[in-house]
């Protein structure tokens, strides 16, 4: 059990190892050569330019400004100045909603702090109860301010029960309000733009094959007939992996050829030369930008002749396709019903938003997802059981005294005082941070596996997956091992009925482990995630050993999406801990106040200067956050609950019966009146905005509008081949073809292909 001491020496490296991270990120990020690991956002945008001046050498890569070094602070009031619906035009909806959750953070446990300290610790803290169990239970002067040190069928639990209602209060208050404020923003966000193409897109899927007909006339005939006055066109989608991999050669080649032409271009008096055989080491040296040209219009006549392969092909059209429709309420019609009496075949959904989707998925048939949901649906819960293996193990690095017991021969090296202080306050936080490190990997893996089609429903999917893992292994896992390994000795000398009211009395002595976590994740970790030294040395590694363009030097520099697979269910665990442990254990509540002011500012300075957010759900994760922090607070009454059992608490428990009736009552109440707004598209909403729009745009080409909207950007067309380059993202597996009106012309305008690129 670590104690007032360890603890101490946890904060002082965890504080000193914070503000040197803030210090190294203060110096980093007014380096010069810095300037796009630290401010990638506004490079992406086009508002910042690089940083190095003419004059000495030393100036363009070393900021020789000496004042600006003693302004290490000076990000934290730049990051606060931006207003939300700045961030919102700046970041996206997405960013600013993710920045609520540590606004919610704040406004919880501000005040339940506050009355955690006035009323709850005094009142443990004049218990007395461990003073006279101390032969029985390990404790130490932290445990003494938690509930454990209060006595049996003490009327002092009234205090405990009376703060649980109120915590409980302003807790659903908090929500309510928040949840209504981003329902809000959902709405405004989404009637404030003047069009989105997946306002008017359905992706269809399950389409049936009818013998002697097309995909692409399938889907045409039935849209014909079921919604004969708002159907506009579709786009069919194609299976084209081998010509994936011909775009994915040809950009390197584009690369190589940009690559010696700006080397040719800097000293014209010599000519780039390499081999002409194998990796340019063998054959006779030829001129490299012709070679490159030439090896460029070679392949090039390959991607035409495959593009028409695949057309022509009846087998490479999937049972997909993406329906426009020439109103948001047309749309809304067939996205929110059923279109087929054989509820498996024709199934519609809202399209994703070009940046949003996920091609490789948009093919699985809907038995293979059952099947794929219901095989990962088990691997997930016997990862999460045998996980609890090296948690376990974790958790008796927090509890030496307890093991001690068991195995003396561990005494000598166990009571070194330095070694004893570094074992129980800081190595089991970081023990237990690492062993999370590889998992959303793994987790992101399955629900790909599963079959979802946009990028957000994935990360969403994996959040779940992770926060689960996380309640059972790092919330339960570390209360009962950490509980177990402590106890033993207590355990094999004592009677049976004993161990129940042991066991009530030691769950609240884990808030010390809960602090050693809060202070090396939510203070280290978050001073370390502003310092980016990952993304800083993988930067100048590839600057320096990859970089032959501009654009290679653009993708060197891509900060990506906020992890929200990750962050998320960190997030809920941090709330989770508030809120069981407010009335437990509150002396925790202030590590966890100091995470969330502290996060919020680093998050800040993130979304406004280096994350560039990939897609824009709208704030659809919202309604997971809502019901994963009620459903902390359903634990936290359930787990009182137990510990006032144990007390013989028998007059005061029952008051507590009805506090989980009214948490779920509320919860209902939230998902009926707030739900839906994240879920669904109201059709009055989508007539109003599509006669405003009438109004206003009278004579606009809708299918013009809409039919490069799941084309562009993300690839080129085939005519613009010898001008651009064909972008490759490793997320697609298949091309879109043009809508089936276009598909009668021997070169469609508008093809682009969406293929499976290996890593």
């Amino acid at each position: 059990m670590a104690s007032l001491q360890d603890i101490g020496v946890s904060a002082l490296i965890n504080i000193l190892t914070a503000f040197a991270f803030l210090l190294a990120f203060a110096a980093l990020r007014i380096q010069p050569v810095n300037d796009r690991v630290y401010f990638p956002k506004w490079y992406i945008s086009g508002s910042r330019r690089s940083p190095r001046r003419s004059g000495n050498v030393v100036g363009k890569f070393v900021n020789l400004n000496f004042k600006t070094y003693f302004t290490f602070l000076n990000w934290m009031p730049a990051a606060l100045r931006m207003t939300e619906s700045e961030i919102i035009e700046h970041a996206g909806l997405d960013s600013a909603v993710y920045l609520r959750i540590y606004i919610l953070g704040l406004k919880i446990f501000l005040p339940l702090t506050i009355l955690a300290i006035l009323v709850l610790i005094p009142v443990n803290a004049s218990g007395g109860t461990l003073f006279f169990l101390r032969r029985d239970v390990i404790s130490n002067d932290i445990d003494k301010l938690s509930i454990s040190n209060v006595g049996t069928k003490s009327k002092r639990f009234f205090a405990h029960i009376s703060m649980a209602y109120l915590f409980t209060a302003w807790i659903c208050y908090v929500l309510y309000k928040e949840y209504d404020r981003v329902a809000f923003m959902r709405l405004h966000f989404l009637a404030s733009q003047n069009r989105r193409v997946d306002q008017y897109t359905v992706v269809v899927r399950n389409v049936p094959r009818v013998p002697g007909h097309s995909i692409s006339d399938t889907v045409d005939h039935f849209f014909q007939r079921n919604h004969p006055n708002t159907y506009l066109s579709h786009q069919a989608v194609y299976n084209a992996n081998k010509f994936g991999k011909l775009v994915k050669k040809r950009n390197k080649l584009q690369n190589w050829l940009d690559y010696n032409q700006l080397k040719f271009e800097r000293n014209p008096h010599k000519k780039p030369t390499r081999r002409s055989g194998f990796l340019g080491l063998f054959g006779k040296k030829v001129d490299s930008i012709e070679f490159y040209k030439q090896q460029l219009h070679e392949l090039e006549n390959s991607m035409v002749e495959e593009h028409q392969k695949v057309l022509k092909d009846p087998k490479a059209i999937l049972p997909v396709a993406f329906v426009s429709f020439n109103s948001r309420w047309g749309a809304a019609v067939c996205a929110q019903t059923q279109q087929s009496r054989d509820p498996t075949l024709w199934l519609t959904n809202w399209a994703p938003e070009p940046q949003d989707v996920y091609w490789k998925n948009l093919s699985i048939p809907f038995l293979s997802l059952t099947i794929r949901r219901l095989i990962i649906s088990v691997t997930v819960f016997l990862l999460i059981f045998f996980y609890m293996i090296p948690i376990a193990f974790v958790q008796s690095l927090a509890n030496l005294e307890g093991l001690e017991k068991v195995a003396p021969f561990l005494g000598p090296v166990i009571e070194v005082k330095v070694i004893k202080s570094f074992l129980q306050g800081f190595l089991p936080g970081l023990a237990l941070k690492i062993f999370l490190y590889i998992l959303p990997a793994v987790l992101m893996i399955m629900s790909k596996v599963e079959g979802y089609i946009s990028l957000s429903s994935l990360e969403r999917k994996t959040a779940t997956k992770y926060y689960y893992f996380m309640l059972v292994n790092v919330f339960l896992g570390s209360i009962v091992a950490g509980t177990a390994f402590e106890q033993l000795d207590s355990f094999l000398h004592q009677s049976p009925t004993q161990i129940p009211r042991t066991i009530g009395v030691s769950i609240p002595m884990k808030a010390t482990f809960f602090i050693t976590f809060i202070m090396v994740d939510g203070w280290a970790g978050i001073a370390s995630e502003i310092l980016r030294l990952k993304p800083l040395v993988i930067f100048h590694l590839k600057n320096m050993f990859l970089v032959k363009t501009e654009r290679d030097r653009e993708r060197a520099m891509d900060p990506k999406s906020i992890d929200f697979p990750e962050n998320l269910p960190t997030l809920q665990l941090y709330f989770l801990l508030g809120i069981v442990y407010a009335v437990v254990t509150p002396i925790l509540l202030p590590f966890i106040l100091v995470f969330f002011g502290f996060a919020y500012l680093v998050y800040r300075h993130q979304i406004i200067n280096v994350y560039n957010q990939e897609y824009e759900s709208v704030g659809a994760f919202w309604p997971h956050v809502h019901g994963r922090i009620i459903g902390s607070l359903l634990i936290s009454q359930f787990l009182l609950l137990g510990l006032l059992s144990t007390k013989k608490a028998a007059n005061s428990t029952p008051l507590l019966l009805i506090l989980p009736i009214l948490t779920i009552w509320f919860y209902k109440y939230c998902k009926h009146r707030f739900e839906p707004a994240f879920e669904k598209y109201p059709l009055e909403e989508a007539m109003e905005k599509d006669a405003m729009e009438s109004t206003s745009e009278p004579n606009l080409n809708l299918k013009a509008y809409l039919a490069d909207a799941y084309l562009h950007p993300i690839f080129r067309s085939l005519e613009d081949i010898e001008t651009g380059e064909v972008r490759v993202d490793k997320n697609e597996s298949h091309f879109v073809s043009p809508p089936i009106s276009e598909l009668s012309s021997p070169s469609p305008p508008h093809t682009v292909y969406h293929y499976e690129v290996e890593p």
